[in-house]
């Protein structure tokens, strides 16, 4: 899946929980990182958030993959870098399913 459609996916999955929550959601662009630029978004939603993303793009995102965080800089990532980050973790695991087929 091309991260603009991944993008678009994120943008209403966090814009849906925010309804949920009956909590206002801001403008959410590219630009917006959910961690720290979303109110509430926090540990206890991101499971949440991940779980219903990968559920809407029919795909198997791993319970331990934090997709809100880089890892190596422990910085929060914007939408566009979750969409990219997401897109080439699905292409590895597509890589990995070829490889044992």
């Amino acid at each position: 899946m091309d991260s603009s459609a991944l993008k678009e996916q994120l943008i209403a999955v966090i814009t849906q929980i925010r309804a949920d929550s009956e909590l206002d959601c801001p403008a959410l662009t590219g630009s917006t990182k959910p961690v720290g630029g979303v109110p509430k978004f926090d540990s206890k939603i991101w499971p949440v958030a991940t779980t219903i993303l990968a559920t809407a793009i029919g795909a198997n995102i791993p319970d331990d993959v934090n997709i809100f965080i880089d890892t190596a800089t422990k910085m929060p990532r914007s939408i566009d870098e979750t969409a990219i980050f997401v897109s080439r973790l699905l292409a590895k695991q597509g890589e990995k399913e070829a490889a044992v087929a």
